[in-house]
């Protein structure tokens, strides 16, 4: 398997990937410090401390990779199938179910490890910013800073688990936008954002979607033997 996943990522130069999670999170990171500022300035304060700066990052960095996973999916397995290149794999003398697995388990691994990062990255940079300009009226410690990194783990494992949604929809028709666009329907539910009640926020909720993601990828899985690759 490990064989298996290290071949696909060289195969498809997923340099792309590491590049477009950074700039993402420069823009999650500018994107939270201008609403701050305009909330600030128009004194409509919805984010008051800490923990909710961490769930409202959350919200958008979840949110943000488990596109980035639909993407992956995309490029992964349904441009495969679409452009029946995934002939060429099903012919070498591995099983099916191996070689979509790992495919599957690129997407799940990368999407944790980036979101978990990424959560980690952008609240550091934001809160060190806010040393030294001063643009939120709550602070926090390292102690604080570091208990939020750990807490946001199973909420990290649950986001790798739902981005695994939109390959039920873009294998219909083998279809690209299709895999896109159900995945800005799946965080447009996950991932909402209220300061009175937030989806993002609720983990039984998050692992509901987890597993009905896991439930897709498993059938998947177990069926790409009986099933005709065009």
């Amino acid at each position: 398997m490990l064989q298996l996943m290290k071949l696909e990522m060289k195969k498809f130069k997923l340099g792309w990937y590491i590049k477009g999670a950074l700039i993402a999170d420069l823009i999650i990171l500018a994107l939270f410090i201008s609403l701050n500022y305009i909330q600030q300035i128009e004194g409509d304060i919805f984010i008051t401390n800490y923990e909710e700066a961490f769930l409202f990052i959350g919200a958008m960095v979840r949110g943000t990779f488990i596109v980035f996973a639909a993407v992956l999916i995309a490029q992964l397995i349904i441009e495969e199938y679409k452009n029946k290149t995934i002939l060429i794999m099903f012919s070498y003398p591995v099983q099916r179910k191996k070689i979509i697995a790992s495919k599957l388990f690129i997407v799940a691994l990368l999407t944790f490890i980036t979101i978990w990062i990424s959560q980690i990255l952008v609240t550091g940079a934001f809160f060190t910013l806010h040393g030294y300009f001063s643009f939120i009226p709550y602070s926090i410690t390292i102690t604080e800073w570091m208990k939020q990194t750990i807490t946001i783990i199973p909420f990290a494992v649950a986001a790798a688990g739902t981005s695994l949604i939109p390959l039920y929809f873009g294998m219909r028709k083998h279809s690209v936008p299709i895999t896109i666009l159900s995945s800005l329907l799946v965080v447009s539910f996950a991932c909402s954002y209220n300061p009175s009640f937030s989806v993002i926020a609720i983990i039984p909720v998050q692992f509901a979607l987890a597993a009905v993601g896991i439930m897709i990828a498993y059938l998947a899985i177990r069926n790409i033997e009986k099933e005709d690759a065009i």
